[in-house]
């Protein structure tokens, strides 16, 4: 299962993990941002142990949008050595995550 991040466990959860983090910024009220939730949910069970995938929510989250110029959702960003490497926004289909994992695994 997909991770919640928020402003409380992004540090250690995130920027200090020695894995390549995938983070889905979502709103329940977000069409796109729930159609690729199942998408989320089963990249989280097949990279488990590998990539750390999880979502911040940013309604309750803002501070962590302003952070990192969320400025339209979906947006995801790919997090390795605590620094933003890819970034994808807009609902996108599975293999586009895919292959933005595999070139930075």
């Amino acid at each position: 299962m997909a991770k919640e991040f928020n402003d409380a466990n992004f540090q250690t959860e995130v920027l200090d993990s020695d894995k390549l983090s995938v983070i889905d910024f979502w709103a329940e009220w977000c069409g796109p941002c729930r159609a690729i939730g199942p998408v989320v949910e089963e990249l989280s069970k097949e990279w488990e142990g590998k990539v750390n995938i999880g979502k911040v929510n940013v309604d309750h989250n803002p501070q962590l949008s302003m952070n990192y110029g969320i400025t339209s959702i979906p947006a995801i960003l790919f997090i390795k050595g605590g620094v933003v490497v890819d970034k994808l926004v807009g609902a996108q289909p599975k293999n586009s995550f895919v292959k933005k994992i595999e070139s930075h695994i």
